[in-house]
């Protein structure tokens, strides 16, 4: 089974908007057993569309398509549909009724003709109905691919996916399982866990595939298997991820894709009834904003101060300014008076501060570009590391958050 993913909008070839369609209509199909093969962003070109579609017939089993479905002229994905299937565009009474009870019901004003139009659908197409709003999205076949068309908007795209397109094609096609399954890691590039994990994938059965997917500071190992035996498969990624365990378990954290080392680390502080504050230069608040990002955080995320000016060190979380003047706003000291400051102002169990030269100029400082410094307050004292993240800025500030709260999360698992 393969699968070919079209959005149309020239909103997106300019950088308007972040395509997010793709990779959620990739996933959900990813979960059914097919694979995507092709990723496309085409213009709203009438003849670009065709020759998409026709470069695409047979080529994929299943394309599906999100944008251009709305009631404005520059919306021509309908037309091109009948121009592509010679058909004809009819009006849907089913459609229509929903439509009027969108526009006359919760907006309060009558009809136009533009509103109506919604309900114009290819003459031979399945209508998939869009209960979130006025486009509905429709499915067609022609030889050997089944061609669907999806609004734009990503909550209506999603509804339609999860309630009308996925149960269809699960219904429509038998389909080969595919498992995966994610270890996260912190603190070890990707060469150094290559190579300690390096016999062991050598020796992966030919139907389980590796991947390394690194970002600052983590690197995910996902691992898919694919096969007709959903129950063989299973068993057998349990007994590598244990295998893969014993070689490197210092280093994991979670072993699911939605459940990154924040979501991770709010359920051990749940769990052990501990609370949690920042205290933050470099990192701007990105910290707590990671933490917060968590539903539930508010049961141990107490609060942080995002110190980035150094009078407000001193100001608000009683950093002394004989401290800084003789060891720099950068350094081991100010770090750990900042954790005990935070710790102090929420009383709070445990503490995150960091004070750093992120880039691209060196601000109060004299520390080297790239150096952060990293402390953890506990309830029996504080402790801080130092290190170096390089350039640019935005990888100096990523690698930071991933450090700090990997550095938290193996303090209290001590506990």
């Amino acid at each position: 089974m393969k699968a070919a993913i079209v959005t149309i909008g020239d909103e997106i070839l300019i950088g308007q908007i972040v395509d997010t369609n793709s990779a959620y209509i990739a996933k959900a199909l990813d979960k059914i057993g097919i694979e995507t093969h092709e990723m496309l962003s085409i213009s709203d070109d009438k003849q670009h569309i065709l020759d998409t579609f026709h470069s695409l017939q047979n080529k994929a089993d299943v394309v599906i398509i999100t944008g251009g479905l709305g009631p404005t002229k520059d919306d021509i994905t309908k037309k091109t549909f009948c121009d592509y299937f010679e058909d004809t565009l009819i009006e849907n009474e089913a459609v229509l009724l929903h439509v009027k009870s969108i526009i006359e019901g919760i907006y309060k004003r009558p009809i136009t003709q533009i509103n109506r139009d919604q309900a114009l659908i290819p003459s031979t197409a399945k209508v998939l109905f869009n209960k979130m709003g006025t486009a509905p999205g429709m499915l067609m076949e022609k030889e050997n691919s089944v061609f669907i068309s999806l609004p734009g908007v990503p909550y209506e795209m999603k509804y339609l996916m999860d309630n009308e397109v996925i149960p269809i094609l699960v219904q429509k096609f038998e389909r080969p399982y595919i498992i995966h399954q994610t270890i996260m890691t912190y603190g070890t590039g990707e060469s150094l866990i290559a190579e300690q994990i390096e016999e062991w994938e050598d020796n992966l059965p030919d139907f389980i595939k590796l991947a390394y997917l690194p970002s600052p500071g983590r690197v995910r190992l996902r691992l898919t298997a694919r096969g007709t035996n959903k129950e063989e498969l299973q068993t057998e990624i349990a007994h590598q991820v244990q295998m893969l365990d014993e070689l490197i378990h210092d280093i994991i954290v979670g072993y699911n894709e939605d459940e990154p080392i924040e979501v991770v680390l709010g359920k051990l502080l749940t769990e052990k009834k501990l609370t949690i504050a920042t205290a933050e230069s470099c990192t701007g608040g990105k910290i707590a904003s990671t933490l917060t990002s968590v539903s539930g955080a508010s049961n141990y995320f107490k609060g942080s101060v995002v110190s980035y000016a150094t009078q407000t060190k001193i100001d608000v979380l009683g950093v002394s300014k004989s401290t800084i003047d003789e060891f720099s706003v950068v350094s081991a000291q100010v770090a750990s008076e900042m954790a005990l400051g935070i710790q102090k102002l929420t009383q709070v169990d445990y503490t995150i501060a960091t004070t750093g030269n992120a880039g691209p100029a060196k601000g109060d400082s004299v520390a080297d570009l790239g150096i952060v410094f990293i402390a953890i307050a506990t309830p029996t004292g504080v402790f801080v590391e130092e290190f170096n993240f390089g350039q640019p800025r935005e990888k100096v500030i990523d690698r930071a958050v991933s450090k700090s709260l990997e550095l938290i999360y193996k303090e209290i698992l001590k506990k």
